[in-house]
């Protein structure tokens, strides 16, 4: 028998930046959060010489123990999907602050045609260019409503960056100036305006300088150690929950953070969120945590499996395509929307590539979301091209051509030789969602407590394929006029398919936000539309994911929904956005 304690305002599950904001934002306010963290405790301290690359990039002591709970993984409806296993393909992040912690610090907002991807489609295009089983929608909100949340999480995070050229409107320039550029940056910045592209530099929360930001916290500059991907910042130079948002509510007086606590289910009578119930990892001991309010702020799997388990809402079925919860899984899968490109090999040139950090390069965004025509394209939505100079660190970095023999005299010259004279640019691709791509409880596989694992079906359609191909051609384009000397491609073979060895670290949907019930989970407040005190926040809520990192996005809604929970609280309850429709999924 579970032990009930003492009812707070709000309980919210996981730390990371949608979690932390949400705390901040209440707690500021007066209300009592308590937040329920499945991994250990946590803080900058914990990362001062941290430059450990066997403990941290090897083990993958920062991410989630999949040995304990993981997702399973599957190709199509068709196929019995496999539990992952290895770090290497699934980098769940876990304890205080959660991947926001080990994050590059990639900061981009989503360009107003992500929102109404639904009705600028058809108005551009007409119908009939949408794929038939491509279920793209709306989000119930545009860019200009969403843009002053922008503005909020580029001031929280400390983003230092440049102007989009092709980007949307701003209504402030960014807190820090970008950070600093290297030759090589200037060559890819080169190459892509003599094609005629327009980069520019990629915006990051890794400081370019000391700052404080507005709730006072001070992030400190970055010294460009290169370690900033799968670690905790040695310097807190990186905007992070835990030297941000999370410092903040802690100041309040009004904050709790309860480590080692596995949430296990959201207490509800059908109508109106109760609690959540959660496991002490350590004492094994369970309890339910009473509030008014209940946020869902973990990653996409997590929220899932919760609202499947606590049968709130009603399940996607990809046959009949009724119900939501599940509906409209997405991410930057490893080999369709991440890690391909064309890598470069330059014989009388060479870089100090050794020194860098997590969002130091450049960016081409001339075929991002709906930049060029697509009428006589044969996908929608589109691709950035990147380069990044995150700093070489020794294990991981040993690239030489294709050919070359994987050991032996030849392999080590080669090694030795390439070390500073290989460039990669990547072609990062949207991933518009599909009937046949989805989340459900797994039948097979369970976790440690006996519950069903959360199960991916991905299923890729001719345009996902046709898309990236082209990003590739693309990122071959500008790599051939920097002056490589060899150029290996990373492609998209036509038969590609998912599996379980789909490393990413950006998993959207299954929860997801628009006008209408019977098609979506919440309201572009995140709040539900079957249960209104209860809010799920984070990547979960993506009808469909954009080319660029979701990062800021999360960070924004999340500024939104604590606004409306604040609403909430402060007034008689009820749904902060009516439905558009009434019917009800």
């Amino acid at each position: 028998m579970a032990e009930e304690l003492k009812k707070v305002d709000v309980v919210i599950v996981g730390t990371g930046w949608a979690g932390g904001i949400t705390a901040a934002e209440l707690t500021k306010k007066g209300y009592k959060v308590v937040a329920l963290e499945r991994g250990k405790e946590q803080s900058r301290n914990d990362f001062i010489g941290a430059k450990d690359e066997l403990k941290y990039s090897i083990r993958y002591d920062m991410m989630q123990d999949l040995s304990k709970d993981t997702v399973t993984a599957r190709g199509s409806m068709e196929e019995t999907a496999k539990p992952v296993r290895n770090n290497n393909y699934a980098r769940f992040g876990n304890d205080t602050g959660g991947a926001s912690v080990h994050w590059n610090g990639v900061s981009l907002r989503w360009l107003p045609y992500d929102f109404e991807i639904h009705s600028q489609t058809v108005e551009k295009y007409g119908a009939k260019k949408i794929p038939e089983n491509c279920t793209i929608q709306d989000w119930g909100i545009t860019y200009d409503e969403l843009e002053p949340y922008y503005d909020k999480f580029e001031k929280t995070a400390g983003v230092s960056g440049e102007e989009n050229p092709v980007g949307p409107p701003r209504s402030d320039k960014y807190p820090n100036p970008p950070l600093k550029t290297t030759p090589s940056i200037e060559l890819f910045k080169k190459a892509s305006t003599n094609l005629g592209y327009h980069p520019y530099r990629l915006p990051a929360a890794n400081m370019s300088e000391t700052y404080t930001n507005p709730d006072g916290e001070t992030i400190n500059a970055c010294m460009y150690c290169a370690f900033c991907e799968e670690y905790g910042c040695d310097f807190g130079a990186k905007g992070d929950p835990i030297v941000t948002v999370l410092e903040t509510a802690r100041k309040t007086g009004n904050f709790e953070i309860r480590n080692e606590s596995t949430v296990t289910e959201v207490i509800h009578d059908g109508t109106k969120a109760i609690g959540l119930k959660y496991i002490d990892n350590i004492t094994g001991i369970e309890y339910i945590q009473p509030a008014d309010i209940v946020v869902l702020a973990g990653f996409v799997f997590t929220n899932n499996k919760l609202l499947l388990k606590s049968k709130i809402g009603k399940p996607y079925n990809p046959e009949t395509q009724e119900g939501v919860i599940g509906k409209n899984f997405t991410g930057h899968f490893s080999n369709i929307s991440t890690y391909i490109g064309a890598r470069g090999f330059f014989n009388n040139e060479k870089w100090n590539l050794s020194m860098g950090t997590g969002a130091l390069g450049a960016k081409v965004d001339d075929y991002a979301g709906d930049n060029v025509d697509h009428t006589d394209l044969d996908f929608l939505h589109g691709y950035e091209i990147r380069y990044y100079h995150l700093g070489q660190r020794p294990i991981d970095n040993n690239h030489v051509p294709e050919g070359t023999p994987a050991w032996g005299k030849e392999y080590k010259e080669k090694n030795l030789f390439y070390h500073n004279r290989s460039l990669i640019i990547r072609a990062k691709t949207a991933f518009l969602p599909n009937r046949y791509t989805y989340l459900d409880l797994d039948p097979t596989y369970k976790d440690e407590f006996g519950d069903p694992l959360i199960r991916a079906t991905v299923h890729y359609e001719e345009q996902d394929i046709k898309r990236a191909q082209h990003g590739v051609e693309t990122c071959k384009e500008i790599m051939t006029e920097m002056g490589a000397d060899i150029i290996d491609l990373v492609d998209v073979p036509d038969d590609v398919k998912f599996d379980s060895k789909f490393y990413t670290n950006h998993f959207l949907g299954g929860a997801i936000m628009g006008e209408d019930p019977a098609t979506s989970a919440v309201n572009n407040y995140s709040q539900m539309w079957d249960m209104d005190n209860l809010f799920v926040l984070g990547g979960s809520s993506f009808p469909h994911n954009s080319n660029h990192d979701p990062t800021e996005t999360i960070g924004a809604f999340a500024y939104r929904a604590s606004e409306g929970m604040i609403e909430y609280l402060g007034g008689e309850g009820g749904l902060l956005v009516e439905a558009k429709q009434t019917s009800k999924a």
